[in-house]
């Protein structure tokens, strides 16, 4: 969803080479055939705040909202990323009652230094380095659809669970087309027909979520809607992020010959409204509790 200046919102559905680019071709044709890169999400963590950061800080303090983080507790954030939901658990239940985890090792580095006092390790959500019953709060920000085995990562996350307490996961609604990415993969669509985007990643359609909480071991999760709004003043401010090669999009960008790359960026100028615009994003919330053995 894409606001008119003034506030307004409106619905944005869809109306050189160098050495390096090899590896992003390459990237790119692992994505386009199906695979789930890790590698896609190899960037600084300065590139991922300026293309999601925006977003993610935001929705961080309404995901732990709905996951109903309160001290006293302890907390897993699985893949963490630079450390945005981190931040908010540390806020409330403070830095002995947090651990994070993150398979890049960018990601791993600044969260740890952001967070010295954090116990901060590089692994992936399916193999936690935690051991059962650990934590009251096990939680994964924009994290499920990029998981290698999403069921393996979500049963995972319920293994390192205490009996009582709460497992929790949020994904980008790109099925629906109200991700922040939306008027991109739009544009994307329209110059590169056929092009896939991430609309068919786990959790990222309306009911899925709690469908992969079931068939990991969870049924009758609870699920919600997150919503986050970020101003943009102008198009650049917008359109700078996706060149820094973040995420299945940013790839798609780097991939890209000039002349095709220019089509794209002015496909999206034409989708959004003239600047200032602001973008609404929803994702998609589950949450359930660990049953206590009777």
């Amino acid at each position: 969803m894409v606001g008119q200046p003034g506030g307004d919102t409106v619905d944005s559905a869809h109306p050189a080479w160098s050495p390096a680019l090899g590896h992003v071709l390459d990237l790119v044709t692992s994505w386009q055939c199906g695979s789930t890169v890790t590698a896609v999400f190899d960037v600084t963590a300065d590139a991922y705040g300026r293309f999601m950061g925006r977003y993610s800080e935001q929705l961080a303090a309404r995901f732990a909202d709905f996951a109903g983080v309160a001290a006293p507790a302890t907390a897993l954030d699985v893949g963490c990323g630079p450390g945005a939901l981190t931040a908010v658990l540390v806020d409330r239940l403070g830095d002995d009652g947090v651990a994070a985890v993150d398979p890049s090792p960018s990601f791993v580095a600044a969260a740890g230094a952001r967070f010295p006092a954090v116990d901060v390790r590089r692994a992936p959500a399916e193999e936690l380095p935690f051991g059962d019953d650990t934590f009251d709060a096990v939680l994964a920000q924009l994290v499920v659809h990029f998981m290698t085995d999403s069921l393996r990562g979500l049963a995972e996350m319920i293994r390192v669970a205490r009996p009582g307490g709460t497992v929790a996961a949020c994904v980008w609604d790109y099925a629906g087309r109200r991700s922040p990415l939306d008027p991109f993969w739009a544009a994307a669509h329209d110059v590169s027909p056929g092009v896939r985007d991430e609309a068919g990643l786990a959790g990222a359609r309306e009911g899925h979520l709690v469908q992969l909480f079931a068939a990991a071991g969870m049924p009758g999760a609870d699920r919600g809607e997150l919503t986050v709004e970020v101003r943009y003043p102008t198009f650049d401010d917008w359109w700078e992020p996706y060149t820094l090669g973040v995420g299945p999009a940013g790839l798609h960008v780097a991939s890209l010959p000039p002349q095709e790359r220019d089509r794209l960026r002015e496909r999206c100028r034409e989708l959004l409204p003239a600047p200032p615009f602001t973008v609404r994003a929803v994702a998609h919330a589950a949450r359930a509790v660990v049953p206590v053995p009777a």
